[in-house]
């Protein structure tokens, strides 16, 4: 009964973007219209994660021919990778309808399209298929930043672009590569994941596909040094469009490394699996600095999310379990505490008409409710225990000191800096003195309560009883790590045997 769950996940939105567009309708039918299918998509996601089985390899799987010549199917399904990142990606997507209602028809329209193509590539055990939802990704967020963006919004629109399509032109010349070495090492043609895994790849061939899947996926994390599109981006797209890029877009390039990367390209993911860690590390530092100086809101919440989104990366390149395990639990952690902040930044910014942190303050003497639910976002950023932000990175802390103590110190000493700015950055906010600006602030309204209060409990939630989601994640994350685990003690085995002879 429940079989075609995702392809309504995926193809409602999608659809329902393409009508909005086409139809002469107002901007409240296109808010109502979207929110209603987004809130429905939510329902569904919840239900998926409900009956999701541990035990299960791939469940809600579907597979049709679309050019069998080729090998090219429609196959969709999740597992314990999976189906995280889609409850993240179809949970906050109603938040914007519900949150903010000033915008054109054509800004909701290409939000549905935009969700129905984060849930496909998610969902995708067809590369050609994932390469195509990873496209149509780029073409919402074009127009959500060029039309309804900041001052400087075309200068950050061609930026995040031509980064994006540059990675993306990499991992097209990738896929190729994987096809044709399939037909030449089997005789037919495959796109399928599960396929794909068995090829043997080596040589200079398969260190340039690693290398064009890597950085596509490292300029949608953003992984330091492919980093340098997010700020503009981040600081001139509409709040709703950078709570997407930030919450959502940004995880399912963690997620992309995890599923297309680590199963096909071990061998070279364990050779560079030590550059790539401190690169993360690397990011967390750089941008966590540059976030103590900022005075844009906006721009410092910025930072901080292609901060945290370093150490998120940092728990794939460890290759262990631990590691893995805080790395997919703190994409849930990461995209509702950070979307929230976000979120609740781009309610001061509508009220207030300013984002300048030094415009602001007294906010929490107005508005307790609204600084309640900004401090409990804010805390679990940085990691407070109780809150779902610790228990992501006590794990991806503790597999880095097992991958590598250096890299696991400098780490856990770079998350003190984001504590740093956070703290600063409450207190100005909310704990200095009241000006002109604040004294009119109103606390949430009955919807903006009903919207954020769910996930501000979540958090919680998550925080204190994490068990539900960990017992999903586990039996996947066990698998791929144990891939990688052997490859690196064959690695060793003979680089030992090098060095003997």
């Amino acid at each position: 009964m429940f079989d075609n769950l995702l392809t309504v996940m995926i193809f409602g939105p999608l659809v329902t973007g393409l009508v909005l567009l086409l139809l002469p309708l107002s901007s409240a039918i296109a808010r109502f219209a979207g929110a209603f299918v987004s809130i429905i998509c939510a329902l569904l996601g919840v239900k998926l994660f409900a009956d999701f089985s541990p035990a299960t390899s791939v469940a809600f799987h579907q597979s049709y021919p679309v050019i069998p010549s080729l090998g090219i199917n429609y196959s969709i399904g999740v597992d314990g990778i999976s189906i995280l990142v889609l409850l993240v990606a179809v949970i906050l997507i109603p938040m914007v309808f519900l949150l903010f209602k000033e915008k054109q028809k054509g800004y909701y329209a290409n939000l549905m399209v935009a969700q129905g193509a984060m849930v496909g590539a998610i969902a995708a055990r067809d590369v050609i298929m994932f390469y195509m939802f990873w496209e149509i990704m780029l073409l919402p967020i074009f127009f959500m930043i060029g039309l309804y963006g900041g001052e400087r919004r075309v200068a950050a629109t061609i930026k995040i672009t031509v980064y994006t399509i540059a990675g993306s032109l990499l991992m097209f010349a990738s896929i190729v590569y994987l096809a044709i070495m399939y037909q030449s090492q089997t005789g037919v043609w495959s796109f399928a994941m599960d396929s794909l895994t068995s090829l043997q790849l080596t040589g200079t061939g398969a260190t340039l596909a690693f290398i064009g899947f890597m950085v596509a996926f490292a300029i949608k994390i953003p992984l330091f040094p492919f980093h340098t599109w997010l700020p503009d981006a981040y600081t001139e797209a509409p709040t709703g469009t950078t709570f997407v890029l930030s919450a959502i877009m940004a995880k399912i390039g963690v997620y992309a490394v995890i599923r297309f990367v680590v199963p096909v390209f071990e061998e070279s993911f364990v050779r560079f699996a030590l550059i790539l860690a401190f690169s993360g590390v690397i990011g967390m530092m750089y941008c966590g600095i540059a976030a103590l100086v900022q005075k844009d809101f906006k721009r410092m919440l910025a930072f901080s999310s292609a901060s945290h989104m370093g150490i998120i990366a940092l728990g794939i390149f460890c290759m262990n379990l631990q590691a893995l395990t805080g790395t997919l639990f703190q994409i849930v952690a990461h995209a509702t505490s950070t979307g929230v902040l976000f979120l609740l930044l781009g309610i001061i910014e509508e009220r207030m008409e300013t984002r300048n942190i030094d415009d602001l303050g007294g906010v929490a003497y107005r508005a307790p409710l609204f600084a309640a639910c900004f401090a409990v976002a804010m805390l679990a950023s940085v990691g407070l225990p109780g809150t779902s932000g610790f228990i992501g990175e006590f794990l991806i802390i503790l597999g880095a000191i097992k991958f590598n103590i250096l890299i696991g110190v400098l780490a856990g000493t770079t998350l003190i800096i984001g504590v740093c700015y956070m703290l600063w950055l409450f207190q100005r906010v909310f704990f200095e003195k009241q000006n002109k600006r604040t004294e009119q602030f109103r606390d949430l309204s009955l919807l903006e309560t009903i919207t954020i209060v769910p996930v501000i409990l979540l958090i919680i939630f998550m925080g204190l009883y994490p068990q539900p989601f960990i017992e999903r994640i586990k039996p996947a994350a066990e698998q791929y790590t144990l891939i990688l685990t052997d490859r690196a003690e064959i690695a060793d085995h003979t680089i030992s045997e090098t060095i003997a002879k």
